[in-house]
């Protein structure tokens, strides 16, 4: 593995934030190969230096990718005050210091992304990379196309005009009206501020995707890694994660815990071989599987050699 800074080596480790590593380094509480760091800048490798925090070994955390489906009544943060729950409480079980990929508010549902990698987090966020995320919103009035006209051109807000929206109506509905919205923009409460900003007010609000990546077949507090194929694709359009790989260990962790809730244990995936002189299990109903070699029979009888 290649140099990186202190902090982020720390913070992978789930020891700390960045900002506390930080802290933690100019304190003079770690050291490098036995030697105390105090400068932000020094570097090591991970994998071949031996860096300590009080005395401790620093063993990197693997990176990990989750995609959760945020439901309404929780907070985007790791602690919150005033005792709610946040989104950290549906991935308990997850060994590594996790933290949302931006924020959705407490009213606000849908595709929140959560990862212990600081450089994922930050390309995502950082605002040159446009990153589209679009919402269905419900709205206190039957709108017409020409109302979301202003929605299209950029709305002026109290800290400047948003960039253009994508955003069609989906229908009427008891005189309200809901609509799906696209902006790559990433201020604060930014739907909510647009509607009010034309004249409406926003009764319900749900992220259905960020980044290309959405919430299907996950309920609400339901979460599950990303893929191979979901981590290759935000690596080909915004440059990160800098390494994709398959999330093995997080994903056997994720069916383990999916067939707890269902009240039975993983199944053992893992081809059986049947008792000798026996291909019939209690019911008289085959339990194997073909065998890769053809319908040769059972072993000793008939099968070949590669």
């Amino acid at each position: 593995m290649a140099q990186d800074r202190l902090q982020k080596i720390i913070a992978r480790a789930g020891l700390a934030s960045r900002r506390g590593a930080e802290d933690l380094i100019t304190s003079g509480r770690v050291r490098v190969n036995g030697k105390v760091a105090t400068e932000l800048g020094t570097k090591a490798d991970p994998r071949r230096d031996k860096i300590e925090v009080d005395g401790k070994l620093v063993q990197a955390e693997d990176l990990v990718y989750i995609l959760l489906h945020k439901p309404r009544g929780c907070v985007s943060t790791a602690e919150d005050p005033e005792g709610r729950d946040t989104v950290l409480d549906f991935v308990r079980p997850v060994p590594a210091r996790l933290y949302p990929v931006g924020r959705l508010d407490y009213a606000t549902s849908g595709v929140l992304l959560l990862t212990n990698d600081g450089d994922f987090a930050q390309g995502l966020l950082h605002p040159r990379q446009k990153v589209p995320k679009t919402y269905v919103v419900k709205l206190d009035d039957e709108v017409s196309d020409s109302d979301l006209e202003p929605w299209r051109k950029g709305v002026p807000l109290d800290d400047g005009p948003t960039l253009p929206a994508s955003v069609q109506l989906i229908r009427h509905e008891g005189g309200k009206s809901w609509i799906r919205v696209t902006i790559t923009e990433g201020r604060n409460q930014q739907i909510r501020r647009m509607a009010a900003a034309t004249g409406f007010t926003v009764m319900r609000l749900a992220r259905v995707s960020f980044a290309g990546i959405d919430h299907e077949d996950l309920k609400p507090g339901q979460w599950r890694p990303l893929t191979i194929d979901e981590l290759r694709k935000l690596k080909k359009t915004y440059g990160i994660p800098k390494r994709v790989r398959a999330q093995h260990s997080l994903a056997k962790l994720h069916l383990k815990l999916t067939a707890k809730k269902k009240g039975r244990a993983p199944q053992d995936r893992r081809r059986k071989r049947p008792d000798k002189g026996s291909t019939k299990g209690p019911a008289g109903a085959s339990q194997d599987r073909p065998s890769r070699r053809g319908n040769q029979g059972p072993r000793g009888k008939g099968r070949g050699r590669r």
